[in-house]
């Protein structure tokens, strides 16, 4: 059995939201919504299956943050995207003691967005100054912010997009 089929089996063994995607147009394999409650039990079963954490980050939008995780596999091609919803305070339960490696991500994502990993033990600035520690600056201004819908994949992996609004140059080189 593949790793692929059996990661899938295992996942959807525990009651996890999962399908597959086409990896030429997502850069994944897996997709997987989590609930905010699922998010530990998810890493532990991503650990156990032997996959490593690529990157945790977010995308700020409303009602809160999505934060997105990526796992891969060093054995065989399989990549694993999940993304869970942050409560309406921004907090979302930390993984950094199930991969060592996602404190850095955590601290990161904790910088620049805001976010907080609630258990993690040190969420102290990793690389804004300490001066500059309430700053936030991938914060989009509240008028700019999108429903997460409508940057969620819908099935076949194709993405429902507003259209992109066009700058003031633009818009003058068009009249």
């Amino acid at each position: 059995m593949s790793l692929m089929k059996n990661t899938l089996d295992i996942l959807k063994s525990g009651s996890f939201d999962v399908a597959e995607s086409d990896y030429k147009k997502c850069g994944y394999h897996l997709e997987v919504k989590l609930t905010e409650s699922q998010v530990r039990d998810f890493a532990q079963a991503m650990l156990d299956c032997g996959f490593y954490i690529d990157f945790v980050s977010a995308v700020h939008v409303t009602p809160c943050f999505q934060v997105v995780y990526q796992f891969a596999h060093f054995d065989e091609a399989c990549r694993i995207n999940a993304k869970a919803m942050a409560n309406a305070q921004g907090e979302i339960p930390t993984i950094c003691d199930i991969y060592h490696g996602a404190n850095w991500h955590e601290r990161e994502t904790h910088d620049f967005y805001g976010v907080v990993f609630t258990g993690h033990a040190d969420l102290r600035t990793l690389l804004l100054s300490e001066e500059d520690a309430d700053l936030k600056p991938l914060l989009k201004h509240a008028d700019k912010l999108v429903n997460v819908e409508t940057i969620t994949r819908k099935s076949g992996g194709d993405a429902e997009m507003k259209p992109v609004k066009k700058t003031k140059e633009e818009q003058t080189a068009a009249e």
